[in-house]
This record gives structure tokens, C-alpha cells and sequence, in this order.
């Protein structure tokens, strides 16, 4: 017994059970990605690239490059598909540093049929302050393809027209944030609640000391510097995103009608209730005969319809929900009637219209 009590013990801790991290449930101030856009042409392509003649964007683009590059193209007669004009987008890492490298996706802009086996050139990647952050080049790799047959058959898989770039950017100007002397920092909660500010403020308080937290509304709770942690902010981020919290939702219910897709939460409760449950189904078959006329008579051969009607209804009685049943017991209940997702659907929708139900329901 006392090995199994070993055993046992560390799984019954409290703190094994409290709950997902800090750092998986708010974010820090300041710790945030920048996102990045840039326009490039993408060259390479075997005769699947934008038409110069319906993307005028492109031949303007390509003849304003070659003229960069000393080649005199402005009266020439530019005709090919081996070019396509992309949008090439990122995102910039916080704390990235000069010379690092990021990952980019460029996506076609114009009418090309496919990205395959095409080369970006050198792209500069902007951000929403217009200032160039990061320059991105490199061969694209496409994860869907497209075919196509002398006699216009076609089968396409994925997305051809959209490609990604591992590494494919060098970061060239830093985003300049000194985290480590600030005095004050706030944590913006993912899932704004009141309980669980409280929480994340008191776990806060009970290890680095009382009034180093204090919750400032549902979504924000405000980390003050102790003199412990003097000049050394990340040295108390660090000591307090892993510390375990207990998270508290509101209870809510998500449909999804398209897909018949019904998600609930476990604070979902409901009054006591009476639900009765039952499809209608009629069934139409048509079986038409032909009809023909006697020997030698001068009748016409004619088509008789003949439709058959069944009409089949489930016996469906009343099944009692008691009152404060926690989400199990109502998924029971509801199972208990032998509903389909759909029914369930609107069987929530009609508890809810009754007031029998305490949730918010959404309807995506």
C-alpha cells in the first residue's frame, strides 16, 4: 500500500489540477507580432504564370525591373507567362533581431494558373508605419498542383496559386522594446473574465509578494514591479508564467447549423423541464405503368402514373430533465430521446426561448 500511496500522491496535488498556465491564458504587453506585406513577381514558371495582356500590373512590374537592371524593355513587345505578380506576407516575431530569418507566403495576384517551380525576387516587406522591416527572396514550395489536357480537362488539388517560403526573409530593422527596465507591465487576458483576473492577481500575490498584481477590468490585469525585481522584468515574467491558474467561463453554447456541429460548455445548466422529441417522415414513390390498348382497336399506348404515399412518425414520449443538471446529465437526457445533432439543435433553440436553459447561445 505504501508504494501505491507513492505512487498516487503527486497526481492528488492540488497544483497538478489548478489549471492551464498564465502564459497559455494572457498575454504580455509588448510581446506581440508586427505583420508584414510586400508585392514582388515571382519568375520561373513554366508557362503558368499571370497573362501581360490581363494583368497589367505585371508588365508594368517586370518592365520597371528590367529597367533597374539596366535592360531597356519599355518599347519592347513583352509576351510571356513565365511571370506572376504575388502578394507576399509575413509575420515579425517579437524581440526578432537584425539578420534573423522568418517565414513568408506569396500568393498569386493576377490570373496565373499555377506557382509551381517559380522563384521569388527580392521583395521588401512593409509594415503598417510603411517602414521596410524585412526583404524576402526564395523558391516557393507549393503544396496543391494543377494539370491540364490538349482537350481542356483539367484536375487541380489544393491550392497552386499560393506557395510558402521557409526562412525565406531576413529581418533588416528591429522593433526596439525594453521590456526588461520596464516598471509596469499588463497582462491582457485571451478569454476576459472577472473570476479569472482575480485568480491570476492572487496567484501572483501569494508568490512574489502582495500588490505586485491587481486586476484592472475583466481583460487586463496590471503587473507592478516589485523592489526584489529592480531593473529585471523578465526575470519576474518569468517566475510567473508558469504558475497554474483556475480558469472560470461563462456558460455558453456554440451551434454550428451549417455542419450540424453543437459545442457546450461545462457550466451549462438547465431548469427542470419536460421534452418530447419526434420526426414526421412521408414518403412519395412514384411507379408509373404503361397502358395499352386491345387488339386491333384504335386506342393509344399511354403512361399511367401511379404514386404511393407512406407516411411514418417516431413515437416520441415526454423525457423529464431535473432541474441544475450539470452537462453530462443533460447530454444524457438528450441522448435518451435518440436525437440527431440537428434536433439537438433546435431542442436547445426551444429551451432557450423557454427560459429553461441558463447559457448563452451563439449560432456561428
Amino acid at each position: 500500500m505504501a508504494s501505491v500511496a507513492a505512487i498516487t500522491a503527486p497526481i492528488a496535488t492540488p497544483a497538478a489540477w489548478a489549471g492551464p498556465r498564465i502564459k497559455d491564458v494572457a498575454d504580455f504587453e509588448g510581446v506581440r507580432e508586427n505583420q508584414l506585406v510586400g508585392y514582388g513577381l515571382v519568375v520561373g514558371l513554366a508557362g503558368t504564370g499571370d497573362s501581360l495582356r490581363n494583368s497589367p500590373f505585371t508588365r508594368q512590374s517586370l518592365a520597371a525591373m528590367l529597367e533597374r537592371l539596366g535592360v531597356n524593355a519599355a518599347e519592347g513587345n513583352l509576351n510571356t507567362r513565365n511571370v506572376a505578380a504575388v502578394m507576399v506576407t509575413s509575420n515579425l516575431p517579437p524581440f526578432a533581431s537584425q539578420g534573423s530569418r522568418i517565414d513568408v507566403t506569396g500568393s498569386a495576384l493576377g490570373d496565373a494558373r499555377s506557382l509551381a517551380g517559380g522563384q521569388l525576387l527580392v521583395t521588401p516587406l512593409m509594415g503598417a508605419d510603411q517602414q521596410i522591416y524585412a526583404v524576402a527572396q526564395g523558391a516557393l514550395a507549393i503544396g496543391g498542383f494543377s494539370a491540364a489536357g490538349a482537350s481542356g480537362s483539367s484536375v487541380t488539388r489544393g491550392v497552386p496559386t499560393a506557395g510558402r517560403i521557409a526562412s525565406g526573409a531576413l529581418v533588416e530593422r528591429e522593433i526596439p522594446f525594453d521590456i526588461a527596465g520596464q516598471s509596469e507591465l499588463r497582462l491582457a487576458l485571451r478569454n476576459p473574465d472577472f473570476t479569472t483576473a482575480q485568480r491570476i492577481a492572487q496567484a501572483i500575490n501569494n508568490v512574489v509578494g502582495a500588490g505586485t498584481a491587481r486586476p484592472a477590468n475583466p481583460g487586463t490585469v496590471i503587473l507592478t514591479r516589485p523592489a526584489a525585481y529592480a531593473g529585471d522584468m523578465v526575470s519576474l515574467i518569468s517566475a510567473i508564467e508558469n504558475l497554474e491558474v483556475e480558469v472560470d467561463t461563462a456558460a455558453r453554447i456554440v451551434i454550428d447549423e451549417s455542419s450540424g456541429i453543437v459545442v457546450m460548455g461545462e457550466n451549462v445548466r438547465v431548469s427542470t423541464v419536460a421534452i418530447a422529441q419526434g420526426n414526421l417522415t412521408i414518403s412519395i414513390q412514384e411507379d408509373p405503368f404503361v397502358s395499352q390498348p386491345g387488339p386491333f382497336s384504335r386506342g393509344e399506348t399511354v403512361l399511367v402514373p401511379s404514386s404511393g404515399v407512406d407516411v411514418e412518425e417516431d413515437a416520441g414520449g415526454l423525457v423529464v430533465v431535473p432541474g441544475g443538471v450539470p452537462l453530462r446529465q443533460l447530454v444524457n437526457g438528450l441522448n435518451a430521446l435518440g436525437v440527431t445533432p440537428r434536433d439537438m439543435i433546435s431542442i436547445l433553440q426551444a429551451l432557450k426561448a423557454a427560459g429553461a436553459i441558463q447559457a448563452e447561445i451563439e449560432v456561428m
